[in-house]
């Protein structure tokens, strides 16, 4: 992928999606996850892999798994093979290559353009994370770490990472933490409260954090003793992750409150975006550890 200036920049609550297509069906990936698109080479079988992993593929000396996007979103295979592309994306720590039908433009849009869909048509098990209209059309937003935890369960995060930490004693420690995934809200609670923070209010995107931190914010004097720490993640509908940041650190109360960003965006080549907006810190996930063992520096 061609550098742009959204790798660069960071808090203007934008970002740019690669709009590819599964049969009539179109859907997005963040710019930010994709490192270049193919056309498709062969692909090594494996025997006995999950039903959504084709197989595996040599990419400049790394072998690389190649997932079936429309087997994992329950869609037809593709009518025209030989005008497939595979995208090469990078999450999570991990590089990953998406097998798609289509791949047609890229949009510059607005975080507050994209849609949480709803519960009725979503689902629990949904792989779509926010809905976003575009030229008469509606483009979904896949959740491509949901993807990937349910062909590798092992792969996201672990309570047992938490309990190598020891006994922990109860913390009295107030925490916010914005992730639009429900699933992984869950994941967070449970693993926070096992490491022993036992007051956390949870956000499904960054315009309700901030909203619940400026409203606390108006009595100054009180401020200190209703929240210590911000943990956001980055891709969210309506406020992501930057901006949230930004929006605290540019507040003259909520300016000193300690941000951990915590992401599969965190890479060696996209790290600086959370410097610029002053996180305080940034750990990838599914580091829980991690992120447990800087919580209690930021906090002591």
């Amino acid at each position: 992928m061609k550098e742009s200036s959204i790798l660069l920049e960071s808090g203007t609550n934008e970002l740019e999606i690669v709009e590819f297509g599964i049969g009539t069906n179109k859907f997005a990936i963040n710019v930010m996850k994709v490192k270049e698109i193919l056309i498709p080479v062969p692909v090594v079988d494996i025997p006995h892999a999950h039903p959504y992993v084709e197989g595996i593929m040599e990419l400049r000396g790394e072998v690389l798994p190649v997932i079936d996007v429309s087997a994992a979103l329950g869609l037809p295979s593709s009518a025209s093979p030989e005008q497939d592309k595979f995208i090469v994306a990078e999450f999570n720590q991990q590089k990953t290559v998406f097998h798609v039908h289509t791949v047609s433009q890229i949009h510059r849009i607005s975080w507050s353009q994209i849609e949480k869909p709803s519960e009725m048509y979503q689902g629990t098990e949904s792989q779509v994370i926010g809905v976003i209209k575009l030229g008469g059309q509606m483009i979904l937003f896949l959740d491509f770490e949901k993807i990937l935890l349910e062909i590798s369960p092992d792969s996201g995060i672990k309570m047992s990472d938490v309990k190598k930490l020891g006994p922990r004693e109860r913390s009295n420690k107030k925490i916010v933490v914005a992730e639009d995934s429900s699933m992984l809200r869950k994941m967070l609670h449970d693993t926070l409260s096992e490491a022993g923070f036992q007051y956390l209010e949870f956000f499904e995107n960054g315009q309700d954090a901030i909203a619940y931190l400026e409203h606390l914010a108006e009595n100054e004097e009180d401020f200190s003793q209703k929240v210590q720490l911000v943990i956001t993640d980055i891709e969210m509908p309506q406020m992501d992750g930057h901006h949230l940041t930004k929006r605290i650190k540019e507040h003259p109360v909520l300016t000193k409150l300690p941000v951990i960003i915590f992401s599969s965006l965190i890479t060696n080549d996209l790290r600086h975006k959370g410097m610029i907006v002053g996180a305080d810190a940034q750990i990838s996930k599914p580091e829980i550890s991690e992120l447990v063992l800087k919580i209690d520096e930021l906090i002591l």
